[in-house]
């Protein structure tokens, strides 16, 4: 990166040196992740988005969230002829990982509407078998202390 003078060496903003993970598209310098000069390479990300990604469907779709996050600067940037040929498998993994997310929040937030705002008009007289709150009573374990 020394040696080309098509993107500069040095973060104008902050003065850190530029990692060779840095893309100059549009006159604006990306890095693949939010850490900026100092973040990971193009193939270590791919890497890491691509496990953030695949972990999330093992019940863990928060780490989705987290992929979005740390890949933030690959999620608003458009792809360009001129970005590193990792770019578009990072950003697939980061738009899906978002899809999910979304889909994710929504189902949550769904369910947990449904009990806070339905309760016992909505489900009637299984509500009491469906609620936890009163699970000490149904095993008779107030009596134990």
């Amino acid at each position: 990166m020394e040696g080309r003078d098509d993107q500069p060496t040095a973060d104008v903003e902050s003065g850190a040196r530029l990692r060779p993970s840095a893309v100059r598209s549009r006159g604006a310098v990306t890095w693949p992740s939010v850490d900026g000069p100092l973040g990971v390479s193009w193939e270590e990300a791919e890497t890491s988005a691509r496990r953030f990604f695949f972990w999330g469907f093992a019940f863990l779709p928060l780490l989705w969230a987290v992929n979005c996050f740390y890949f933030w600067p690959v999620l608003v940037s458009k792809a360009s002829p001129s970005s590193s040929p990792h770019f578009n498998r990072i950003r697939s993994y980061v738009v899906w990982s978002s899809i999910g997310f979304v889909i994710f929040a929504v189902l949550l937030t769904a369910w947990a509407l449904t009990f806070a705002i339905g309760g016992e008009h909505l489900f009637g007289p299984m509500w009491k078998d469906l609620v936890m709150y009163n699970l000490a009573d149904k095993l008779q374990l107030t009596g134990l202390m």
